[in-house]
């Protein structure tokens, strides 16, 4: 057996001749750069969000960083967050002049523990990041709540989380903008890099449009700095194609993730944690993460059963080279760090076979056996 993390054949090959004529009609009407692709885009996803606008961006690294900025977090102010989480959270700060301050996770559900936020704001604090890690929301309530209390800005990184809702409200309804990351692997995936800013906020909005262009309006008159971070009319165009088919896949991976569940509580549940979708949350289960004992070696196991397997994330950003001038050091945010040990997560997506699933199970149950 040979079973991959996320397997994209099938799914070019089902819509294959819709993608090809699509990409010609782009190549035939030379509208390479913000076209009406970009702008389709932008509407829908707007609409799917329950927001007023879309602004595309080149990737998602980029939509985190121009939100930012757009929200007026400059040089000198502080932007609380978690170190668990792909780097470009933290990075998205730093490159805006911000300092991250990084919180402990809800050992749950891996998001951001918002009963550690308060304790965190100082007169610096300028925004609040929420990721909402796997594909399921952190509990935004309770963080607009701070928010609102202290005048903050909140951004929701949602890179892997584009259809998860919570109590009814969409991804972008509950913070002052959110952020999409359109790389290949996510769950709406174009054929390259791509993100886009989704926010109800019209200044906002209008000052990310103006930064994506190098902070030009109009052409060639330059009043902030921007930069050069356009969604591709390319990638635009084959998102087009297949974002009406999100939620059917979105629907496809909870599927597979209650199977995965129901199979691994049955014979291993004193033994792993699997994941919990919090009451009123709409998990899009964008990865499917376990809690293990011995998590490196089950993964080698796996990996010698031929199962791919990943770890999101094996070193938390508090103590990452890079972020060592920020003073964190292991035991800081032991929750973030235990999860770093622990988390492993298993193949998913909307094609992944019943018999794929039930022989990654076995070689679980198998390795825990033994």
């Amino acid at each position: 057996m040979k079973i991959q993390m996320l397997d994209l054949s099938e799914q070019y090959l089902s819509m294959k001749d819709e993608v090809i004529a699509k990409l010609d009609e782009v190549m035939s009407s030379s509208q390479f750069i913000l076209g009406s692709n970009v702008k389709q885009l932008e509407s829908d996803v707007a609409k799917y969000s329950n927001v007023a606008h879309g602004i595309g961006v080149g990737n998602g690294s980029d939509a985190i960083h121009i939100a930012l900025q757009a929200a007026g977090v400059e040089t000198g102010d502080e932007v609380i967050t978690t170190a668990f989480t792909f780097f470009a959270t933290g990075g998205a700060i730093a490159r805006a002049g911000a300092t991250p301050v990084y919180v402990d996770i809800d050992p749950v559900t891996f998001n951001i523990n918002p009963s550690k936020i308060e304790e965190a704001i100082t007169e610096k604090t300028k925004a609040i990041i929420s990721v909402h890690l796997y594909g399921q929301m952190a509990d935004m309530e309770a963080i607009k709540s701070i928010a609102d209390k202290h005048n903050l800005v909140v951004i929701e990184d949602a890179a892997q989380a584009i259809g998860a809702k919570q109590k009814g409200k969409s991804v972008g309804e509950l913070g002052t903008a959110a952020t999409y990351s359109f790389f290949p692997t996510k769950n709406l995936g174009a054929y390259g890099d791509g993100g886009m800013i989704v926010t109800d906020d019209s200044d906002l909005a209008e000052k990310a449009s103006v930064i994506r262009v190098h902070g030009s309006k109009p052409k060639y008159y330059h009043h902030v700095l921007g930069y050069n971070s356009r969604l591709d009319e390319l990638q635009a165009a084959i998102l087009n194609v297949k974002f009406p088919h999100l939620d059917k896949w979105s629907n496809s991976r909870r599927e597979r993730a209650a199977y995965y569940t129901e199979k691994l509580n049955e014979k291993l549940g004193d033994v792993i944690q699997t994941p919990v979708e919090k009451e009123g949350n709409h998990h899009v289960f964008h990865q499917y993460t376990l809690r293990v004992p011995d998590r490196d070696e089950l993964q080698n196991y796996l990996k010698v059963q031929g199962v791919a397997t990943m770890v999101y994330y094996p070193m938390p950003l508090h103590v990452q080279p890079v972020f060592k001038e920020l003073g964190y050091k292991e035991g800081d945010l032991p929750e973030t760090e235990k999860a770093a040990e622990e988390a492993i997560s298993l193949p998913m997506y909307p094609e992944l076979k019943r018999k794929d699933q039930d022989f990654v199970i076995e070689k679980i149950v198998e390795f825990y056996s033994n």
